[in-house]
């Protein structure tokens, strides 16, 4: 998959450790990794976004980011509020495949969840990844709560006809909870895709070359990793 969309099923659940994770398992198998972050959302022009973090934590990755907005809100809000241009889908789409003609994979983290508006016509990642084609991968979050927003986020995907090869948990807990292990065995049923990973909580404090060297670890081989669904779901369900 040269472009793989990333969406979460809301805000601040590890989307971007886990794109961090997913590129750092990608250059360790020799592949040529860029990232690309349509709309950054709360973050001044002197500041690191989203796509300088997944560079810190993963290594030698090309970032790319198409517009950026000071307010930390939906990027369709953050724009009219900063009076400046919001992304377009066909940007995100066009951005994507200029990367995807000189890298081995391109991972487009998006804002959110997948249907956070990118402009005043009500066009959303799944738009940019309905003109990409491109495999749309859901991060989802481990304990209550996660079973309904997973669903729907699939839902969403499927009426759309956008294809999900599966799910990472962005934030395993150190010390999971009852909800969080049953979780694990009910998550695919629930986005009708298989579970491809789990990043441990508090990953993204780890020394980059830490990370670099767990981040395999993490993810199933569909992402380059070695994690196993079955071998985590005997230890933790």
């Amino acid at each position: 998959m040269p472009v793989l969309v990333i969406t979460g099923t809301g805000t601040e659940i590890g989307k971007t450790v886990t794109t961090a994770a997913i590129a750092a398992a990608a250059l360790a198998g020799g592949r040529s990794v860029a990232v690309l972050k349509p709309a950054q959302t709360g973050v001044r022009a002197d500041e690191p976004g989203d796509a300088a973090e997944v560079a810190r934590l993963a290594g030698a990755v090309t970032q790319a980011e198409l517009a950026r907005y000071p307010d930390p809100l939906a990027p369709a809000t953050a724009a009219r509020r900063a009076g400046r241009p919001a992304v377009r889908p066909a940007d995100v789409a066009e951005a994507a495949g200029k990367l995807a003609a000189e890298h081995d994979l391109v991972l487009v983290e998006g804002a959110g969840g997948l249907l956070v508006r990118f402009d005043e016509e009500g066009t959303t990642l799944a738009d940019a990844a309905r003109l990409l084609d491109a495999p749309v991968l859901v991060v989802v979050q481990a304990g209550l709560g996660t079973l309904n927003t997973t669903a729907l986020t699939a839902e969403a995907l499927r009426a759309r006809g956008l294809h999900c090869p599966g799910i990472v948990i962005g934030s395993w807990p150190t010390a999971p909870g009852l909800a969080d292990r049953c979780n694990v065995a009910e998550l695919p049923g629930e986005a009708g895709a298989p579970l491809l990973g789990a990043v441990p909580q508090g990953a993204a404090a780890l020394p980059p070359a830490g990370f670099r060297a767990a981040a395999p670890g993490w993810l199933a081989p569909e992402l380059d990793g070695t994690w196993s669904a079955e071998r985590f779901a005997a230890a933790h369900g």
